[in-house]
């Protein structure tokens, strides 16, 4: 009986060390296809912020709460099923899937170039695809639909990238490291994204607080004096406080320029990318000659440069690529958009 039963705890050990291997390896995998997925991470992080713009501090979390849980929808929901599903059905449909969305990215992101650079036309394009009329809550629910829409674009090209790392892996397997991955993800770009949106609102409590350190402590009771570190540290914090109050629009509008630039970028490197796949690699040869080019120009910055020349040339491929998907949509969806409206107006019965 005791011989039964030291085997069976040396099975139970065994099983035990296979788990905590599989474990290694799930999370050994999640974190290198983070890494390669960083490009796309930083840009979701840096496009997120300007949704939150014009709303009142009171809403601020609450819609980054909501771009938050659409996220995950979006990744554990339908991007995991659909990412295994083609994984093993049909492996052949990522490539154009992942090139869709790299076009969209690319529309998104010049769609907002040509709203800087022309405005007026903006508003009148605006105007004719959507003539609805806007409400607090209607332009709260437009600005969340949108974000979660790009986020789906974003997260697409995540759990690409995480199928792309582990292709010889057990199906249980990519399924955990597609969750381990989409779960971390959202984590880390939403929470960051929480913390940059609020930081201007703790600004202005240091900005106006006398007693950091006993405010810190929970020992800032009513009519309670300050202390010496209070005297001390309280001019620092201010000072700190008043920066971040008065940088915070700026690093928010540096986002959002982030956040414009990497979506024309990365969509655009995408299509390049992507267009290798069926033989047509010649744009993708001649960037990567160019930036190989720059880099034996000045090699003490050779890597640096090399990076600055490709994503520069996927960023203006994206932006002729989006522009000429705009000149399309206005082209040929606006006035379909139009008919069918006309259409249903017909058929609406008269009273």
């Amino acid at each position: 009986m005791s011989i039964g039963l030291i085997a069976l705890l040396d099975d139970i050990a065994g099983l035990a060390k296979v788990a905590a291997a599989s474990l290694d390896d799930v999370t050994a995998q999640a974190a290198k296809a983070g890494a390669k997925a960083a490009g796309v991470v930083i840009d979701d992080a840096a496009v997120t912020p300007r949704y939150v713009v014009g709303f009142a501090a009171s809403r601020e979390l609450p819609i980054v709460g909501k771009i938050a849980v659409g996220s995950l929808r979006n990744k554990l929901l339908y991007l995991l099923p659909a990412a295994l599903v083609l994984s093993l059905a049909a492996p052949w449909a990522i490539t154009p899937l992942l090139m869709l969305g790299g076009a969209c990215l690319c529309y998104e992101g010049s769609e907002k170039v040509f709203e800087a650079l022309f405005p007026h036309h903006a508003q009148h394009h605006e105007a004719q695809v959507s003539a609805a009329i806007p409400t607090a809550q209607s332009v709260e629910d437009e600005k969340v639909s949108g974000a979660i829409k790009t986020d789906f674009i974003l997260s697409a090209e995540i759990m690409a990238i995480t199928l792309a790392t582990v292709p010889t892996a057990t199906f249980w397997m990519q399924a955990l490291v597609l969750a381990v991955v989409g779960i971390g993800i959202t984590a880390l770009v939403y929470g960051g994204v929480a913390l940059i949106v609020k930081a201007d609102d703790a600004g202005v409590a240091m900005a106006a607080s006398n007693r950091p350190v006993s405010r810190l402590l929970g020992r800032a009771a009513p009519g309670r004096p300050p202390s010496g570190a209070d005297r001390t540290l309280s001019p620092l914090t201010k000072a700190f406080g008043r920066g971040l109050v008065r940088g915070m629009p700026v690093l928010l509008k540096i986002l959002g320029i982030v956040g414009t630039a990497a979506m024309v970028w990365v969509g655009g490197g995408i299509i390049l990318h992507e267009l290798e796949e069926y033989g047509l690699g010649g744009l993708a040869h001649a960037v990567h000659d160019a930036a190989e080019i720059a880099a034996h120009a000045v090699p003490a910055l050779g890597g640096t440069l090399e990076w600055l020349v490709s994503a520069a040339a996927a960023g203006v491929f994206g932006l002729v690529l989006g522009a000429v998907i705009i000149l399309l949509a206005h082209l040929a969806a606006t006035p379909l958009t139009k008919a069918m409206r006309g259409r249903g107006e017909t058929q609406k019965p008269t009273a």
